[in-house]
């Protein structure tokens, strides 16, 4: 038993028509993640052994998305479950074990089931399982058919179920745990003998009981494994399934949100206790926020780490390092590959890209800082800009400790303040500006008297 192998065969080859979307079907986001992502991420959580996904249609895109993570196999014509798993066939043969089989548009099979239903497999020396859930509205399903012991009878499709049997609440899941050689076996028996002249799998499940071989069904403890979505309104419950999912956890963990409205958080951000997140915050990525902040209100925050006790407030945040004790907002927005450090004030309508923003500096408003090395301490008055781009090269400016930059300030990179440097308002500074020294760049003063009455300029002088 220790020298078998076992294996899993994603089925992600449709094209899910009714989602009317120009990607494949299992490429449909769940929280901003496809859903042959999560199922992926299941299945390898679960150790469920190596790890194949059948492709169909536009299967380029999804082989792109998939990378090296796993092997594909194309199913050039989409003509059933059977007929997609028959593409993997030189995949099941290199493993002696068992086989999963489940679907790329299932997203919420989770790798405890997984794991359950294997072990039920063994332990019962099953040639095939069945993964099957127990759910409040079964229809559309194909339903677990049991006898009064409990042991599997049959699959019956909705189409085909008498009135008796549509209330059976326990429908298969399209998952499946079979035997490796069984599944070979089965693949060669399987015919077209149907409608659509498609393979079906779960015709392997009906040659399994006739030949007498033990085929079971487990019922998972988790009823939304079943669920998939086959338009974007189903899309929409998945969701928001999940999105509930996700604010549960995170308040039985110890964060605060007293209003779930327009919260939507992936299952991969990390929130410490005693932080608040407000509403019509969204928060992607691995994100990693720290205890005692403030997230929100209208705030995104996408794979960012932030530290403890630091403030939010219609914040755009991407791809960047935010201190401690810092407060930014409102309308702000740090863009990839910055660094924000502790005690940094970024007020009103300013914008951070590419820059390390130094301890204790503040940015009080309408201001832009780009490709700037800032230090520690620094104030920079209203309206300044960081001059960063020429129109053919982007360069760098740096800005020592405890500078003052004065309002509507143009630094022209590269340039380089010293620590201390002062910069007068109104400035243009294209020349380095020595530590403790002023830097004044702007034309005289010149006051023409009795302009006004001469000129009339304003509408209600004749």
């Amino acid at each position: 038993m220790a020298d078998l192998k076992n294996g899993a065969v994603i089925l992600a080859g449709g094209e899910g028509k009714r989602m009317k979307s120009s990607m494949p079907k299992a490429m449909c986001e769940v929280l901003f993640k496809p859903m042959i992502s999560w199922v992926l991420d299941s299945v390898e959580r679960s150790e469920a052994g190596d790890v194949c996904v059948i492709t169909g249609h536009l299967h380029e895109k999804l082989e792109e998305y998939i990378g090296d993570r796993c092997k594909t196999y194309e199913q050039k014509e989409r003509l059933g479950t059977g007929h997609a798993v028959m593409q993997a066939r030189e995949f099941i043969e290199n493993h002696s074990g068992n086989i999963l089989v489940l679907n790329g548009d299932a997203p919420l099979m989770d790798s405890e089931t997984i794991r359950d239903a294997l072990e039920y497999h063994i332990n019962f020396d099953n040639a095939v399982t069945v993964i099957s859930a127990r759910v409040p509205d079964p229809t559309g399903y194909g339903r677990i058919v049991r006898d009064s012991n409990g042991t599997l009878l049959c699959i019956t499709e909705q189409a085909d179920a008498s009135e008796e049997v549509k209330k059976i609440n326990e429908v298969n899941s399209g998952a499946y745990w079979f035997k490796s050689d069984v599944l070979l076996g089965m693949l060669d028996k399987i015919k077209p003998d149907n409608a659509q002249g498609e393979y079906y799998l779960t015709d392997a499940i009906k040659l399994a009981l006739k030949e007498k071989m033990r085929a079971a069904a487990y019922t998972a403890k988790n009823p939304n494994v079943v669920l998939g979505a086959n338009d974007r309104v189903q899309l929409l419950e998945l969701n928001e399934i999940v999105r509930k999912d996700v604010l549960k956890r995170l308040m039985l963990e110890g964060v605060d949100i007293p209003c779930t409205d327009g919260i939507i958080i992936s299952p991969e951000v990390e929130v410490l206790r005693d932080t608040k997140i407000l509403p019509n915050t969204i928060i992607t990525g691995k994100t990693k926020i720290g205890s005692g902040c403030v997230i929100g209100p209208n705030s995104k925050i996408d794979s960012c780490t932030v530290g403890d006790n630091t403030i939010l407030k219609n914040v755009d945040a991407e791809k960047s390092e935010i201190g401690s004790g810092v407060d930014a907002g409102p309308f702000v927005h740090v863009r990839p590959d910055s660094k924000v450090a502790d005690k940094v004030h970024l007020g009103n309508f300013v914008e951070i890209k590419n820059s390390v923003i130094g301890e204790g500096t503040k940015v009080s408003h309408l201001t832009y800082i780009g490709d700037c090395d800032v230090g520690k301490g620094v104030n920079f008055g209203c309206g300044c800009v960081v001059v960063n781009y020429n129109g053919k090269s982007k360069n760098r400016t740096t800005i020592a400790d405890n500078a003052f930059i004065g309002c509507n300030t143009n630094l022209i990179s590269p340039v380089n303040v010293g620590e201390m440097g002062y910069t007068a308002a109104g400035s243009t500074i294209y020349k380095d500006v020595p530590a403790k020294s002023l830097a004044i760049e702007r034309s005289k003063q010149e006051n023409i008297e009795g302009w006004v009455d001469r000129k009339k300029p304003y509408k209600n002088m004749q």
